[in-house]
């Protein structure tokens, strides 16, 4: 495989040696796609309740996340073969051009539908801008360097969290949302002009590209969209019907992918004894437990008072805590990487806990911010300091044949993840009263819900870091005697 590496033989390991020379305007290209990516996430969360205020939606207010994320998943699931027909430049440039469209549809959305239309286009072209970040990574920088560049990637999420609502806070307050979605068109078409730029325009492998998982891809789909449509109705029994046909889905899911040509996996991914499959339920339930801040938003306005923009940046406040965790995290190695890895289960816990203490109760501006603001860092914190330690260790646990299907697995491990929890968050929330009986009483007792249900994710997180502990410890044990 042609890797244009551009200095693997480095043994410089250090931030100087990400942030020098062409590590340095690699490093630019693949965080700005990220930050477009980012920045879009946020404006929409903090926007969204202007936007169903206006053109309706309400009981589909969740599927705006999930069928950007839906869309994202095929992106990260078709990036290492756009990456390998068209070379790094022209696959960022046509990841833009997608994410771009999406913007259009969504800034002239007449209704709810319309705008949920430019959300599934806008998160085809995210997902491949950021599953594309993953698979560079690994092709320009060095082993040593691979969690550094993952922290700075994360970091991106929390320069987005200062911007994104902030953009999306003033317009929703000047009653202009429309104009939060104009306002990434310029910004987009200029980062896919300097990618294009910049980035080798050379296909990665002349080898004909492998064919695309499509039964895996329409199965996952298919789960995603069926708690979907469980999740808008407050009747139970449509709701279980829409849990066990995605429970259903899954299983078919897993017997297509083991014994499936066209993988959607690398090698191992789904063996209950290997490494990998812990290191994925780990990402998934550590990922699944921070799905309750799409709501975060409305419920800060609705029972605590807060403006737009306000609610937007204290939402925002699980990623800044990613963000803080995954830079501190990224220099650690070895043995402090696994336990790295093991404290983020506890954060994420602790965080919901709180959340679900302070969230529900209404109260007055400004009486229970700071137990809320301390609970949102303390989700976000659990995932960054586990998560350039998950990452690094997939590509490292997969076998040189399937490194490309590992840099796309861990954005659709975590974007699935996403989707899915986004659909289970919509379903509780309607549930427990967020439509009926609505306002504050119906918000109040759909946050009680939601925090109460989503502390199960990192509850069983504690299992898939214990296995993972264990199978670390015996790994380095047998390393150990053979290199005596």
């Amino acid at each position: 495989m042609n890797t244009m590496n551009n200095g693997a033989g480095d043994a410089r390991s250090g931030w100087a040696a990400l942030l020098s020379g062409r590590n340095a305007v690699y490093s630019i290209i693949l965080a700005g796609g990220v930050t477009l990516h980012a920045l879009n996430i946020y404006i929409v969360t903090t926007i969204l309740p202007s936007v169903v205020g206006e053109i309706g939606g309400l009981e589909y207010y969740a599927w705006s996340t999930t069928l950007f994320v839906v869309a994202s998943i095929l992106g990260a699931a078709l990036s290492s073969r756009l990456l390998d027909c068209l070379g790094p430049g022209h696959a960022y440039a046509s990841a833009t051009a997608l994410f771009v469209t999406g913007a259009l549809i969504c800034a002239v959305a007449p209704a709810f539908p319309v705008l949920l239309a430019g959300r599934f286009v806008q998160g085809l072209g995210g997902g491949l801008l950021y599953a594309l970040a993953y698979a560079v990574i690994r092709l320009v920088f060095p082993e040593a360097l691979w969690s550094r560049a993952i922290g700075v990637i994360s970091a991106m999420w929390g320069v987005s969290t200062l911007i994104g609502p902030a953009v999306g806070g003033v317009f929703a307050e000047l009653s202009i949302w429309r104009a939060a979605f104009w306002s990434l068109v310029p910004l987009s078409v200029t980062f896919g002009m300097i990618a294009i730029a910049i980035l080798p325009s050379g296909r990665r492998d002349k080898a004909k590209p492998s064919p695309l998982p499509l039964l895996q891809l329409a199965l996952l789909t298919a789960s995603v969209v069926a708690v979907s449509a469980g999740s808008v109705s407050t009747d139970p029994l449509w709701n279980g019907a829409g849990l066990a046909a995605a429970a259903l889905l899954v299983v078919l899911l897993v017997r297509a992918e083991l014994g499936a040509s066209a993988r959607l996996l690398p090698k191992g991914a789904l063996d209950p004894r290997g490494r990998l499959v812990a290191l994925y339920a780990t990402i998934a339930l550590l990922v699944a437990g921070m799905q309750t801040d799409i709501f975060v938003p409305y419920f800060l306005q609705v029972l605590h008072g807060q403006s737009p923009l306000i609610a937007g940046y204290l939402a925002a406040l699980m990623a800044m805590g990613w963000t803080l965790g995954s830079i501190l995290g990224a220099g650690r190695s070895g043995e402090a990487g696994i336990r790295a890895i093991r404290t983020g289960p506890i954060f994420v816990l602790g965080g919901l806990a709180v959340l679900l203490l302070f969230i529900p109760a209404p109260a007055g501006i400004g009486s229970q911010l700071m137990p809320i603001c301390a609970g949102l860092i303390l989700v976000g914190l659990g995932i960054g300091v586990a998560w350039p330690h998950l990452v690094t260790n997939v590509f490292k646990e997969t076998p040189v044949s399937d490194q490309g299907l590992a840099a796309g697995s861990i954005t659709t491990i975590q974007l699935y993840a996403t989707a899915f929890s986004a659909a289970a968050a919509g379903m509780v929330a309607n549930l427990g009263g967020l439509s009926n009986p609505g306002g504050a009483e119906g918000a109040s007792s759909a946050a009680l819900a939601l925090f109460g249900a989503f502390l199960m994710a990192p509850a069983v997180g504690f299992v898939s870091v214990r296995r993972l502990g264990a199978r670390w410890n015996v790994k380095v044990a047998v390393e150990a005697v053979g290199g005596r």
